[in-house]
């Protein structure tokens, strides 16, 4: 249970006048209801002063039990005796239970726009228009509104216990680091790199309580790294150079509550070169981590961090923000608090972000060092507390499987 997020959803729906909200987005069904879906066909209902309902697939009920709607509802996609679409299997199920809730009329908050979600399995589900569909059939009477700038900013600052889902994704994701960190070596792919990292993420941490947990890991060395500011990470065949940059990016989840976490290693002491870049990121990321605390503009968080990169003389590499919200999903730039120069946001006790600075230079390499943050009473809580300076990034004790460069022509 988690009444705190039960609260603060109701106080929600008051404060925006909805008399209820219908989701099916996992994240969204998460927040309303305390269980993130596997497939993406279930359907959270929360009522203004009312019960949260819960439709889920059959198959889902023993996972969704462990969250707290009020009820749950169950329906079966597909049976032996005939194929039918998710809508129409669950159609009649929903009707029932908006019959039951009573909810005929007043304004009802749906899911309307593009926004980014984390993937919770291979394949997802999407109604789209065909769940708006039924709830105007159903509720004639009533009208719609989209909730999606509502949920971003119900979802920005997180309970007690949805921050203690982030700390054990954070924990599996440090052991992570410190297993696969030592592995590295010159010769090495970058596709062996990244699951050496990946592999850690799936088993977890023993004796956490949490059901569903895994991540992803992607591996960029030496020039691929100064591509590594893209919207996505990707891992490419690169072979592993003793001289690389070689950046490590991890999402780690635990049962829907995300991280977003970097760590840039070197496979020998860094040279003149690579001291600079490690210098300027470390000094933006001080500054950003002594700048944080409640009612401070996250735009002045940025610009902090921007500066102490400036100073370093390596302003034009910086490619991005300083950091997002991070919790409900990984590597989506719009989630508040959004660490940038643009940003109208506050920091406010309880959100959790990342601060990311990072150098990247074209044709040689990249530098980023990304942290998990939470915002205090007081100040911040630094949920990624590991390998945070130049010494425990350099890996020197394993370059021993380098594979003899090839030279064409007279090698002297």
């Amino acid at each position: 249970m988690d009444p705190e997020r039960i609260s603060r959803n109701q106080q929600s729906l008051h404060d925006a006048d909805l008399k209820a909200v219908v989701c099916a987005l996992p994240s969204n069904v998460l927040l309303l209801s305390g269980y993130w879906p596997v497939a993406g066909t279930s359907i959270a209902i929360c009522v203004r002063d009312g019960p949260t309902m819960l439709l889920v697939p059959e198959d889902e009920a023993g996972l969704a039990e462990d969250g707290f709607a009020d009820s749950i509802e169950t329906f079966v996609p597909e049976t032996l005796e005939q194929i039918s679409s998710v809508s129409q299997a669950v159609k009649p199920h929903l009707a029932q239970t908006l019959k039951k809730l009573d909810i005929n009329s007043g304004l009802i908050g749906i899911e309307s726009e593009s926004s980014s979600h984390a993937a919770s399995y291979l394949s997802l589900h999407l109604y789209g228009n065909e769940l708006r569909a039924m709830l105007q059939e159903f509720l004639p009477n009533a009208t719609f509104a989209p909730i999606d700038d509502w949920m971003r900013t119900t979802r920005s600052v997180k309970t007690a216990t949805e921050l203690g889902k982030i700390r054990q994704a954070c924990t599996i994701a440090k052991n992570a680091f410190e297993t696969a960190a030592p592995t590295l070596h010159a010769g090495m792919n970058e596709p062996e790199a990244a699951q050496s990292f990946r592999a850690p993420l799936a088993r977890g941490v023993f004796g956490l309580p949490i059901q569903r947990s895994d991540g992803f890991a992607f591996c960029m060395s030496g020039p691929n790294s100064a591509k590594a500011y893209a919207a996505y990470a990707r891992t490419r065949q690169r072979k592993l150079e003793r001289t690389d940059l070689v950046m490590m990016h991890c999402n780690s989840y635990v049962d829907g509550f995300w991280t977003d976490i970097t760590r840039t290693y070197t496979l020998q002491p860094p040279d003149k070169k690579q001291e600079r870049m490690y210098s300027a990121v470390f000094l933006a990321r001080n500054a950003a981590l002594s700048a944080i605390k409640p009612g401070v503009r996250a735009a002045a968080v940025d610009a902090i961090a921007r500066h102490a990169i400036q100073e370093c003389w390596l302003g034009h590499s910086i490619k991005h923000g300083t950091g997002h919200g991070v919790g409900l999903s990984a590597m989506s730039a719009y989630s508040i608090p959004r660490i940038h120069s643009s940003s109208p946001d506050i920091l406010q006790e309880g959100m959790v972000f990342n601060v990311e600075p990072a150098v990247y230079i074209e044709q040689y390499g990249g530098v980023r060092h990304c942290d998990m943050v939470a915002v205090t009473h007081e100040g911040y809580e630094l949920l990624t507390e590991f390998q945070s300076d130049v010494k425990s990034l350099t890996v020197t004790n394993r370059n021993l499987m380098v594979e003899p460069q090839i030279r064409s022509g007279n090698a002297f």
